[in-house]
């Protein structure tokens, strides 16, 4: 078999594209917390649009501030 080396640049180029979307996302998922928690959809309102919205408003910034940092310690760990 072949061994195959990967371009350090491409992957460093995949890496920090993938750390971006998930950055990305969580703030998307934040900003529609935030709605549901201002009721601003009609499918949930009360008690029920405040829970809900909190739990996304939590799950976003998670996403956003310590998914990142789990994925930059994953890369930086050497292969196996």
């Amino acid at each position: 078999m072949t061994d195959y080396q990967p371009d350090p640049e491409k992957v460093a180029r995949q890496r920090h594209f993938a750390i971006g979307l998930f950055r990305l996302s969580g703030a998307f998922i934040v900003m529609f917390g935030f709605l549901v928690l201002m009721q601003r959809f009609s499918w949930v309102q009360g008690n029920k649009a405040k829970a809900m919205g909190a739990i996304f408003v939590v799950v976003g910034l998670f996403q956003f501030m310590v998914v990142p940092r789990l994925m930059l310690a994953l890369f930086k760990r050497p292969p196996q």
